[in-house]
């Protein structure tokens, strides 16, 4: 868990031209940040947007007043419901126009849209030795979560190389598969592809692409290339040194590839098992699903370098 005192002021500046404000999460994080960024035109770009609320108003208007200025734009970094849960909500305060990554959307629409399927999620996590009463739960729980998941539809898509009032618009994908940062100078708006003192959740999850911790080592060279000044990222501190960040993270990733790899006993063994070695055996459900997604990601990885096969539903050293 990563815990961060809220600010008693509704929004801090953290260099000119940009702005943060803190909401809490009663999440496994209890926080996450959104960003002001001063646009072109005297108004400014709002970075992410927290889980939505029944009460929009009261949640947005000491933010929105404590800004000062008009929101010109919404930028939705990725897909999990504290990020975009609140963005058709402030787009209905503001009137600004929400802009999210093509790719994103589209998972988007996927995991709370019209396009979600209860008996696909409840399938995927039975196929990786989750037991029935967990999956279960997990069913209830995500429909709960979902009631808070205010997405946008038929936002603004953004691509690759697309620019936002300056800021140049990449993919990095790992945490979610279509997540977008913005880039302008030496800054990184990062979302959460790099987070200081956690590290981001790399899970691979159904309908996800198939190698999400290889996607996430191809994301930590580009922030390594990129070498920002700093990078404010959704949760946690910012990060000064984001490039030895990176390096930090994904030694910390090849550790647990290690760790997976040594959980293999010669007998087929589910997802589910491996997580149990990983991490600690009292997680909450919503977090041991992470868990459970996580051990998965590092699994089918070990399987692409060869150190690992699929076997009769599991897994097993190769």
């Amino acid at each position: 868990m990563l815990s961060r005192p809220v600010s008693s002021r509704p929004v801090e500046e953290l260099e000119p031209g940009i702005r943060r404000a803190t909401f809490r999460l009663p999440l496994g994080i209890d926080h996450v940040h959104v960003y002001a960024l001063d646009s072109s035109d005297g108004g400014v770009t709002l970075v992410d947007t927290g889980l939505g609320s029944r009460d929009p108003e009261a949640r947005w208007r000491p933010v929105l007043d404590a800004i000062g200025a008009p929101v010109d734009r919404i930028v939705v970094t990725h897909l999990h419901p504290d990020h975009v849960g609140g963005a058709a909500d402030v787009a209905a305060l503001t009137r600004a126009p929400v802009m999210q990554g093509r790719e994103d959307y589209a998972i988007c629409l996927r995991a709370w849209g019209p396009e979600w399927d209860p008996e696909r999620f409840a399938a995927f996590w039975r196929a990786n030795g989750m037991p029935e009463s967990e999956v279960a739960g997990l069913g209830g729980d995500s429909a709960r979560l979902g009631e808070a998941v205010h997405w946008q539809p038929d936002p603004q898509l953004l691509d690759p190389g697309d620019e936002v009032d300056g800021w140049r618009v990449e993919v990095l994908r790992g945490h979610a598969d279509g997540h977008i940062v913005l880039v302008r100078d030496d800054v990184l708006i990062a979302g959460d592809t790099i987070l200081d003192p956690i590290t981001p959740a790399i899970g691979l999850y159904a309908n996800g692409r198939p190698d999400p911790l290889a996607d996430y080592f191809e994301t930590l060279r580009r922030i390594e290339e990129l070498n920002p000044r700093i990078a404010y990222s959704g949760h946690g501190v910012p990060i000064e040194r984001p490039a030895d960040r990176a390096r930090t993270i994904a030694a910390h990733h090849r550790e647990r590839l290690d760790r997976a790899l040594a959980s293999l006993d010669g007998r087929p063994v589910s997802a589910y098992e491996v997580a149990g070695s990983l991490f600690r055996p009292d997680l909450p459900l919503q977090q041991r699903r992470f868990a459970v997604a996580e051990a998965l990601a590092h699994l089918v990885y070990l399987v692409g370098e060869g150190r690992a096969a699929r076997a009769d539903g599991g897994f097993v050293a190769a």
